[in-house]
């Protein structure tokens, strides 16, 4: 039996005039790959800000559910003094972005560090006098930036600076800072843009390793089709802001609107 930990109901987002995603809805089940795809335009990105908290939803809600608990997102965004996308990420949702945000002049273990400081809770007086509870809880922290520096195959790049690595490398580790931080749910922003055929063969290893042996639930945007087809459990796609596919990669890959989308021609054209 599956249990959906997130789900995207009925969203729509307007920016002024402009109506960036109308209507949609989808749901991610709890230990799964699922991919959000579609052309240039379609509305990805802009379901993705609304998920991780960096835009309010115009209309509808998204879920968060934990157990027997769940978490209306919209609602920590709006929250006075506090909203903002860091409390989503306190409510278990982290993300990767297409264009690489990690404190290039710190080391990688620092920046490992970094995602850690709001689940540490060590107040100012604990680090000035360096108490037991505060030297436990830093090598606690250590502990598990060097466990995912292992499992991402970088304890090797720990003390060099993050902006030193390898595009592919970086790519990487932006996936275990967000690991640091415990999610319920990862979103990787176009984790292949930039890779060669060689990364992107090791990040998705790398991604259905989270799957298959951490039970991570996992929702990319990807454009390279190749690695959605080979990690992805389940595929939305979307065309105007709008969901005009959702389903397994066979049944996506078959269907004449994915296809007349992707080519930029009527559904009837494709069938003819």
């Amino acid at each position: 039996m599956t249990t959906s930990i997130l789900e995207v109901q009925d969203v729509t987002m307007r920016f002024g005039g402009i109506v960036a995603n109308r209507k949609v809805s989808f749901s991610v089940e709890k230990g799964s790959i699922t991919a959000l795809i579609g052309p240039n335009g379609a509305g990805k990105t802009t379901m993705f800000n609304c998920i991780t908290g960096f835009y309010r939803a115009t209309e509808g809600r998204i879920i968060l559910n934990d157990g027997d608990s769940s978490q209306d997102i919209g609602e920590l965004v709006t929250r006075p003094m506090t909203g903002g996308s860091h409390l989503v990420t306190r409510a278990g949702i982290a993300r990767t972005f297409q264009n690489i945000r990690l404190f290039k002049e710190m080391s990688v273990i620092e920046n490992l560090l970094i995602a850690q400081h709001r689940s540490t809770r060590n107040g100012i007086l604990g680090g000035v006098l360096k108490t037991p509870t505060f030297r436990k809880a830093e090598q606690e922290a250590v502990d598990l930036a060097y466990y995912w520096l292992g499992e991402m195959n970088l304890v090797e790049d720990a003390n060099r600076l993050a902006g030193e690595l390898p595009y592919g490398r970086q790519r990487r580790l932006e996936i275990a800072r967000a690991m640091c931080t415990a999610p319920k749910l990862i979103c990787l922003d176009e984790p292949a843009a930039g890779l060669n055929p060689s990364e992107t063969r090791e990040l998705s290893a790398m991604i259905k390793k989270l799957c298959n042996e951490h039970d991570q639930t996992v929702l990319v945007i990807e454009h390279d089709m190749g690695l959605v087809m080979e990690i992805s459990n389940h595929i939305v796609v979307l065309d105007h802001g709008e969901v005009i596919s959702d389903g397994t990669p066979d049944h996506v890959a078959n269907d004449p609107a994915v296809v007349a989308a992707y080519l930029g021609v009527s559904e009837e054209e494709v069938q003819a």
